[in-house]
Formats: C-alpha cells, sequence, structure tokens
C-alpha cells in the first residue's frame, strides 16, 4: 500500500505561520494575555519550535511589529517615488488606506504594546521610523527644491505626513468600524491628503 508523507514546511514558512498567530492573538488577546503555548497552538507547531525560531516571546512580539511596519511603509515610500506629480498625494494616500485593512492587527498590537515594552519601541524607531522618515525627509525636499512645495523642515513635514497616514488609518478602522467601506476609506484618504497640501483654512481671495 502506498503512503504519503506530508512535506515538511520549510523554516522560513514556519517562521512566517508562527508570525501570522502571534499578529492574530496580540492583536486579540494582548501579549500579556497570550502564552506560548496558545502562540504553539495557533501556529499548528510544537512549542519547542518557537524557540528554535525565536529566543523568547518578547523577540515574536518585536518581530512581528518591525516586520509589518516595514512592509506597510515601504509600499507606501515605494508609491511616493513612482508619483507621477507631487500634487497626486491623494491617489496614492487612497491605495495605501485601502490596503490598511489588511493591516489592522499589527497596528493594533503596535499601538497597544509599544507603550509597555521599549524594546518594542527601541526597534520600530531605529530600524523603521528613522529609515522611513529619512526616505520621505529626501522626497519632500525635493519638491521643496522644485518649487511644488513650499520651504519648510523637511524632515517636519515627512513626520506628519506619515503619522497622518497611520494615525489617521487606524483610527478609522480601530474607532469607526461601521465606516471602514472602500468608499469610505477613499474619502478618509482624499482628506488627508487636501488637508495636507492646503491646510484647514479658507484662502482669502487677495
Amino acid at each position: 500500500m502506498q503512503t504519503f508523507r506530508q512535506p515538511v514546511p520549510k523554516e522560513s514558512e514556519t517562521q512566517e505561520r508562527i508570525l501570522k498567530a502571534a499578529q492574530r492573538l496580540f492583536a486579540r488577546r494582548g501579549y500579556g494575555g497570550t502564552t506560548t503555548r496558545d502562540l504553539a497552538q495557533a501556529a499548528g507547531v510544537a512549542e519547542g519550535t518557537l524557540f528554535r525560531h525565536f529566543e523568547n516571546k518578547k523577540a515574536i512580539l518585536v518581530e512581528v511589529a518591525t516586520q509589518g511596519w516595514i512592509e506597510l511603509l515601504t509600499e507606501l515610500l515605494t508609491e511616493l517615488s513612482e508619483m507621477a506629480s507631487y500634487k497626486a498625494v491623494a491617489q496614492v494616500m487612497r491605495r495605501r488606506m485601502l490596503n490598511l485593512t489588511q493591516n489592522t492587527d499589527m497596528l493594533r498590537v503596535c499601538f497597544m504594546e509599544a507603550q509597555f515594552h521599549p524594546e518594542l519601541q527601541e526597534r520600530i524607531q531605529a530600524e523603521v521610523i528613522d529609515k522611513m522618515t529619512d526616505v520621505a525627509e529626501a522626497f519632500f525636499q525635493t519638491a521643496m527644491d522644485r518649487g511644488t512645495y513650499r520651504p519648510m523642515n523637511p524632515r517636519v513635514v515627512a513626520r506628519i505626513f506619515l503619522g497622518m497616514f497611520t494615525v489617521a488609518g487606524f483610527s478609522q478602522m480601530s474607532l469607526a468600524q461601521d465606516a471602514n467601506s472602500p468608499q469610505d476609506m477613499k474619502e478618509l484618504a482624499e482628506t488627508l491628503a487636501d488637508i495636507f497640501l492646503n491646510g484647514v483654512l479658507v484662502h482669502e481671495k487677495g
């Protein structure tokens, strides 16, 4: 009788499965409410397998947050770099905002847990925020040099832009559960872009 053996998952696939399970559980139960046994069961691996891939549960938390942020902001900044016009921010924000729903758990984990874990704050700051701010700063500096944006501190502008995008998107998904349709996210993105580019004050005709 012929028997069929289940293929052994690659190490990278196992690690990815652990991270996805951790992201889901941390978002729903919190870091403190999730045991390594819970993580192993949700990922479909032995508990000892967790520690073959990660030093401890804290390392899993840090990796979940860091990996998610890098993917989210890299996509955003890639689109900025390919933007046909410096005034086309609304189009970029709209596409990215529609994809934010895929990162709800990761954002929730970051916002909930970063305040309690200095290691998480430091890793995100060093490996994500600082690097992404550098790229965004260069983008806005170029726009200012070309006269599209008025002269300002480009690093401050970069921080405001990235902050508006992430915080507004997270708030929309977490606090306005009845306003997450594609049309709602489109309106949010376009309003953010409008405020970013034009402010909120009425421009008096001179």
